[in-house]
């Protein structure tokens, strides 16, 4: 990343938004606030939720239209760029858009790895002595197979690259293990993500996402979030991409923060840097919170989604100037802080999700236009698309984040179930229990 701390940010700053999911309309939503953002451009595929935010970039941002996008970031003089998905940046679309004076936030295709090749990642976790499951990784259907036949305790089996969060099996029995393998590496249900395959121990514990904003050398975590990944209420059936969030969570508190920060973050980060890499961005670890403490699941390179609806929800201070400066190597300057008050998110989905998602349902109770603030709730697009005549319907599995804050964990829970409710459309389905387990155990004493 180009490295420009003596540049000052400008007073207005034109800025491309890459990416078109509930987490980019919640950088959008907070983008859009600040006092700092002279125009906002996004994909030219954006839902209408960013197109009511942004206007459409005409360009296509793959890497044979190099030229023609240059010199249209050129002549609409965009000078920052945020990348919100985990592909572009694995892509090397960073690496590609960054100058002296247009820096990007989101990490070089070198950093993206360790998300994007998952037994990179457990490579640089061991070297680095980062708490995590015991795993290996298979390149050959043979040796992953013998190595799960010969196990009687229960593992994990995740398809080394990306996967849009559906590339992990949770397997209890010996069956299952293969099962799972070879979807990866005999049928390709992943495609080419699944060449590899990384086999670890099941942990067992709750799951928190923690992440942090890095410059290169300063590390900010933000507030612990949890996800619910399994598609039914209960924790039940297959993983999603993330049924819903709260922020923030007990479960770590803030002695528990800074052992991870010290252990987990610091030591990903120098890693990294050994290696000639510099991270700059968003650093992501999913942490499962086992008995003998906190350990990674993975890392992410980006922004979690449906995690940044919560975050953003609760975001106080100026984001586009907070993402330059960690984009700058200057994250020691950024001024932010989060509302005392917890966020939840549902997500409403389309039928047939994760499996196969059914589109083109017409869809009632968006909302023409997002509040400032978060105080009435806010509905984060995802999955939705314009059709000729203007009515907005669903385009994929995960249609619309329904966020809420409140009083407490419980109140925040029940705003955006309800908020959840108003969006309608046939087969829509959401799970109503988001949170549940945490206000379970805070009503109990536990």
């Amino acid at each position: 990343m180009t490295d420009s701390p003596s540049q000052p940010i400008p007073d207005l700053l034109n800025v491309l938004l890459v990416g078109s999911g509930g987490r980019e309309h919640a950088l959008a939503w907070r983008l859009s606030q600040s006092p700092r953002l002279g125009k906002l451009f996004v994909e030219q595929n954006a839902h209408p939720g960013l197109l009511a935010l942004g206007t459409a970039c005409p360009e296509d941002l793959g890497a044979r239209n190099r030229f023609n996008l240059e010199r249209w970031l050129t002549r609409e003089q965009i000078g920052f760029v945020v990348v919100g998905p985990e592909v572009p940046l694995a892509e090397g679309l960073a690496d590609r858009l960054a100058t002296p004076h247009r820096p990007v936030f989101g990490p070089v295709k070198a950093a993206a790895r360790i998300e994007s090749d998952k037994a990179f990642a457990k490579t640089l976790m061991r070297q680095t002595s980062i708490p995590t499951g015991e795993g290996r990784a298979f390149t050959s259907l043979d040796a992953a197979l013998a190595y799960v036949t010969e196990r009687d305790e229960p593992c994990v089996v995740k398809a080394a690259g990306l996967c849009a969060g559906k590339g992990v099996s949770v397997c209890e029995t010996r069956e299952q293990a293969i099962t799972a393998v070879r979807a990866c590496m005999d049928t390709r249900q992943f495609g080419d993500a699944g060449q590899t395959v990384v086999i670890e121990e099941r942990l067992e514990g709750q799951e928190v996402s923690l992440l942090a904003l890095v410059d290169g050398r300063t590390i900010t975590l933000l507030d612990t979030v949890q996800d619910h990944k399994q598609v039914g209420e209960g924790d039940k059936g297959p993983n999603t991409g993330g049924m819903g969030t709260i922020c923030p969570t007990p479960l770590l508190g803030d002695e528990e923060l800074k052992t991870v920060a010290r252990e987990v973050f610091v030591p990903a980060v120098d890693g990294l840097r050994r290696q000639g890499i510099e991270y700059r961005g968003v650093l992501f670890a999913g942490l499962m919170l086992t008995p003998a403490g906190p350990k990674v699941l993975e890392f992410n390179c980006r922004f979690g989604d449906p995690e940044t609806q919560v975050l953003m929800a609760r975001f106080q201070g100026d984001l586009l100037e907070t993402l330059w400066l960690t984009a700058q190597g200057r994250l020691a300057e950024a001024q932010f802080s989060f509302d005392p008050r917890p966020a939840c998110c549902v997500v409403v989905c389309s039928a047939g999700y994760p499996a196969s998602a059914r589109s083109g349902d017409p869809i009632e109770g968006l909302g023409a236009t997002l509040p400032r603030t978060c105080d009435s709730g806010v509905i984060f697009q995802a999955g939705t698309r314009a059709t000729k005549s203007g009515e907005i319907v669903t385009s994929g599995g995960r249609v619309a984040g329904a966020t809420c804050l409140g009083e407490d964990l419980a109140d925040a829970c029940a705003r955006a179930t309800a908020l959840a409710e108003s969006v309608r459309f046939s087969g829509a389905f959401f799970r109503r229990d988001i949170g549940s387990r945490l206000i379970r155990k805070t009503v109990s004493g536990g």
